[in-house]
């Protein structure tokens, strides 16, 4: 039996007051695991909630909890954040149109309650109503000239998620310092999160080539394939899956449901097929022996890293253009860049990244009968085919040239013969010539002789 909530860190250092890292602890109360104080730990943890049959709704409200009562944020600021809770949590439900709040919802909600943490401990627990365009100002310039770090000593990157949600959105609209802080941050330019980064297919096969688990292969073909995210893959069951075979191309193929509640909030659900022969192979393999409600992976997202790590280190691949190193992520802008290459349009790249189509009210359809799905599937074969179709021309291409050069070898050949046995015979001819000479002067030797003799006697 396990429980969840924020520690305090076994790192041996002095932590400032107030500073707790997210867990998970055993019944004896013992750290079992330590987030630490990353945002994408966070992530990590929530798929873990799913893998040890935790919901997100209980791993919130204990973080929470420990929140707003933790002694080490002054009062004015829990207040605040309690405040905050309940007005974003009465948003999510009217916003999505929920009686109840949903797992996504609270896997947002989770979110917030890192960054509350974060900020708070940038003002060094100084009560939010309070501050002054100063102290606003110094940390705004602390974090963005890298003064103010992360725990472990490195430049906050993802920096949007506390100027534009925080700073500048409703915790401090609360405590009526929004407007202070926007006129502080008026320069304020959000780090670019558009670099192009992506790997070719050549490249993706090498590092599978040299992956050592059915299931570690799976789910980077799975990362390719679909372009879903790790973390929501990784929250896959059996059901989710049904198999089938392409009117369109005669083959097999998997239908995989993504349901809303493993999705990021902003991503469509929907049903996507597969496009690749490996993929529905090492699913024919690994689901024949699962129950309906078994999960497809029994590891989480930091077993998965470092599977494609070693991969990436073994084959020494990066990505194009910058040579970054390849990430699971990357998988799935390299999906989108290969389907644009094979000439899928940008509406149907954007639907399978679960991005809103240009076609609105059909969506709901079109998500879970995936009948958009089989134009861009044929097409991906027919350009297959079309590479097959004129691979075979070439060959024959090269077979005619093959054919014309051996022919015109053979005609050279017979009239070489020609010659020969020409000369052949212009031989023979001059060998009899020259016996035949050869026996007249001999007939003329004799008679010469017995003429002489006959003259003697």
């Amino acid at each position: 039996m396990i429980r969840t909530g924020w520690t305090r860190p076994k790192s041996g250092k002095k932590e400032p007051k107030g500073s707790l890292a997210f867990g998970v602890i055993d019944q004896k109360g013992s750290l079992f695991r330590d987030f630490g104080h990353s945002e994408n730990r966070l992530v990590r943890y929530i798929g873990l909630c799913a893998y040890k049959s935790m919901t997100i709704k209980s791993c919130y409200e204990v973080a929470k909890k420990k929140l707003l009562t933790e002694p080490g944020i002054c009062e004015p600021n829990r207040a605040l954040f309690t405040r905050f809770f309940e007005y974003l949590e009465y948003k999510l439900k009217r916003l999505n149109r929920l009686a109840e709040l949903d797992e996504a919802s609270y896997k947002t909600l989770s979110y917030y309650i890192y960054r509350l943490r974060t900020v708070n401990r940038w003002f060094e627990n100084k009560p939010w109503v309070d501050l002054t365009k100063e102290d606003i100002k110094e940390v705004y310039d602390g974090v963005e000239d890298g003064k103010i770090r992360t725990k472990s000593g490195k430049i906050y990157r993802g920096t949007e998620a506390y100027f534009r949600r925080v700073m500048r959105g409703k915790p401090f609209d609360l405590a009526g310092k929004r407007e202070l802080a926007r006129s502080v941050m008026e320069f304020y330019q959000p780090r670019s999160q558009g670099d192009v980064r992506f790997i070719r297919e050549p490249t993706f096969r090498q590092i599978i080539g040299v992956v050592r688990k059915p299931e570690h292969k799976l789910l980077l073909w799975l990362a390719w394939d679909i372009g879903e995210n790790g973390h929501s893959l990784l929250q896959l069951r059996k059901r989710d899956f049904s198999r089938q075979v392409n009117r369109e191309t005669g083959q097999a193929e998997y239908v995989i449901n993504l349901q809303p509640e493993i999705l990021k909030r902003s991503r469509t659900p929907r049903a996507e097929v597969t496009n690749y022969a490996e993929t529905v192979e090492l699913l024919d393999f690994l689901l024949g022996q699962m129950t309906d409600d078994q999960l497809l992976f029994s590891f989480g997202h930091r077993m998965a890293a470092k599977a494609l790590d070693r991969a990436v280190r073994l084959t020494a691949a990066t990505c194009i253009p910058g040579g970054q190193k390849v990430t699971l992520k990357d998988l799935r802008s390299s999906m989108a860049c290969d389907l644009l290459s094979k000439g899928w349009t940008t509406d149907e790249v954007n639907y399978r990244l679960g991005h809103k189509p240009s076609s609105r009210e059909i969506d709901k359809y079109v998500s879970w009968l995936a009948l958009d799905q089989r134009r861009p599937k044929k097409r991906m074969f027919d350009s297959n085919l079309n590479d097959i179709q004129n691979e075979l021309e070439e060959s024959k291409r090269r077979e005619k040239l093959t054919a014309d050069r051996l022919r015109r070898q053979q005609e050279e050949m017979d009239l070489l013969k020609e010659q020969l046995a020409g000369i052949s015979e212009m031989v023979k001819k001059t060998t009899n010539y020259t016996v035949g000479v050869s026996k007249v002067h001999e007939n003329i030797k004799q008679r010469l002789a017995l003429k002489e003799v006959s003259e003697i006697s």
